[in-house]
This record gives C-alpha cells, sequence and structure tokens, in this order.
C-alpha cells in the first residue's frame, strides 16, 4: 500500500489523558483546554487514546469523537497519533483504518495484550496492519502492561517494513536503550516511552519521548528534551533534577491516577476516571503531589 503522506515525530511528544465529567461522560471543553496546555507549552505531538488517555475505558463513537476533536483543535500545528492496539491484528487494523479515516497523521500500536505473542506472531501482526493500513505506524513496546515484549531482534526485522515509522519503547534500561538506538535510521526513530530514562535515551540516539509528565509541565519537558537532543548533557540533567520530585511522586500509583489528580490541582479538567481506576484518595502521596506539582507548573496553591 502506498502512504499518501509521511510524518516527522521528534521531540517532546504528550501522551494526553481524557477527561471525564464527573458523572462519567467525555469532557470535550476541557479535553480542549488539554490541547491548547500542550500546544501553548511547546509540546511537539500529541497521543490521543493511549494508556495515559485510558483508551480501553472509551466505547467506539467516543473515541472517533475524541479523535476528530484532537484534530481539529490542534489543526496542523503538531502530529496527532491515535493510539490503536487491539489484542487482535484484525480488530487493530479496523481501528487503525478508522483513525486515519478521522484524520491522524499516524497510529501508535500497542504490541497486543494479554494473548502473549511470539516473536514471529508480533512480527507479523505489525506487518499486517502496516500492511493494510494507509497510515504511518509507530509500533509500541511496553512489556508491562501487555506481558510480552518485543526483542530489538524483532525490531530489526520491523525497521524495514513500509508504513512502520518508528518505535515507542518503554523498556529503559541501558541495555535496551542501546540496542534500539542502534535500529534508528532516517524514516524509522526511535522514542523513548519512559520519563525517568528519556534523557539518557536521548543522549543515547532517540529522537523524543512520548511522555506521561509532560501532561503537567510542558514546557519544563520541552526544555529538557530540547537540551537532551542537542547533546546539553548539563542543561538536560538540571532539567531532570528539577523534574524528579514530580516523576517520583507521580509513582505513587498506576498511569493515569495520579495524572488525573495532578491535572485536577491545575484546574485543567476533573479527577474522574472509569473503574476499574479510581481517584487517587486523600493522604500524604495525594498531598506530596499537589505539593511538588504546583511550583514547577508555576500555579499558586488554592
Amino acid at each position: 500500500m502506498t502512504m499518501e503522506k509521511s510524518v516527522e515525530l521528534a521531540g517532546s511528544i504528550c501522551a494526553i489523558a481524557t477527561p471525564f465529567t464527573a458523572d462519567g461522560a467525555l469532557d470535550l471543553a476541557a479535553f480542549g483546554r488539554l490541547l491548547d496546555h500542550q500546544l501553548a507549552g511547546g509540546t511537539q505531538g500529541i497521543v490521543v487514546a493511549g494508556s495515559t488517555g485510558e483508551a480501553h475505558m472509551l466505547d467506539g463513537h467516543e473515541f472517533d469523537r475524541l479523535l476528530a476533536f484532537a484534530v481539529e483543535r490542534v489543526a496542523g500545528r503538531v502530529p496527532v497519533l491515535a493510539g490503536t492496539g487491539e489484542a487482535a491484528t484484525s480488530k487493530t487494523i479496523a481501528a487503525t483504518r478508522r483513525a486515519k479515516t478521522l484524520g491522524a497523521d499516524a497510529a501508535l500500536v500497542v504490541a497486543p495484550y494479554y494473548v502473549r505473542p511470539t516473536q514471529e506472531g508480533l512480527r507479523r501482526h505489525f506487518g499486517e496492519v502496516a500492511a493494510r493500513c494507509d497510515i504511518p505506524v509507530v509500533v509500541y513496546n511496553v512489556p508491562s502492561r501487555t506481558g510480552c515484549d518485543m526483542q530489538p531482534e524483532t525490531v530489526a526485522t520491523l525497521r524495514d517494513t513500509a508504513g512502520i515509522v518508528g518505535i515507542k519503547e518503554a523498556v529503559g534500561t541501558p541495555p535496551r536503550i542501546q540496542a534500539i538506538a542502534q535500529l534508528r535510521r532516517p524514516g524509522f526513530v526511535y522514542l523513548s516511552g519512559d520519563d525517568g530514562t528519556a534523557v539518557e535515551a536521548m543522549l543515547a540516539g532517540a529522537g523524543g519521548v512520548v511522555s506521561v509528565v509532560n501532561n503537567l509541565v510542558p514546557k519544563l519537558f520541552r526544555s529538557i528534551c530540547d537540551a537532551a537532543l542537542g547533546g546539553d548533557r548539563a542543561g538536560a540533567a538540571a532539567g531532570v533534577a528539577k523534574l524528579k520530585p514530580l516523576l517520583d511522586a507521580l509513582d505513587c500509583a498506576p498511569n493515569p491516577i495520579p495524572v488525573k489528580a495532578g491535572l485536577a490541582d491545575l484546574g485543567l479538567c476533573g479527577g474522574a476516571l472509569r473503574l476499574p481506576l479510581v481517584e487517587l484518595a486523600p493522604g500524604p502521596a495525594r498531598t506530596r503531589l499537589h505539593d511538588v506539582l504546583l511550583p514547577l507548573a508555576g500555579a499558586a496553591a488554592p
């Protein structure tokens, strides 16, 4: 299949949260505020309906509304990627085709979860998605969520596949960073999927990061990415030192629970999640998140 357009993915890319009203409906007004917050902060790409966006809590109609809204609001200023990965290849192809129809610039396709495919199954899965969908595909490896780990050798077989334009790699160990960094080439970008090791990945050759924390502090995170991608180790290290207390505070519960709490603190959206995710309970962890976030975000405590 001939690709109609290419996409350039680099720098600070936000895996954006999906806001809900108190009664559980999509809150598109708040979603607009989140998108505006990212664009004003210098974010260089938006992922809609990823794991941070509670993708698996959305029905098909909600996915359509959310993605179409983002495409219209962003209006081509930065790439919009849609999370389209499913456990089945056929369902992934259908979702990826739908994302193309709705105007996404690329699809972020997570490795099939729960079913635990072999490396050959992963290779064939991503090959089929790329062959059958006329949209740039970024493959996504996050074994902590999927139960399978796509090995660098498998990535090497996929990087020259037409339609596959990069990988989001969430394994942040030094050996994995080095192995994936060696696979980058023009037309195939390595994006870190782990905020805590993103600077190390970018200094090793990653072209950017799909980030959770930049939901909360897009300007700071963009500055860190700019330093790392520019080879400014000292500047990047200074930014990470400033960011680390927030990263540590976000580790208090599974993503996106703490991010939603932080966004509520910033007045950007409510903290509502969909079951089985529940809001961050009051207590020391909640207080700590509030206390470290507001100074970094330049907000005054309410």
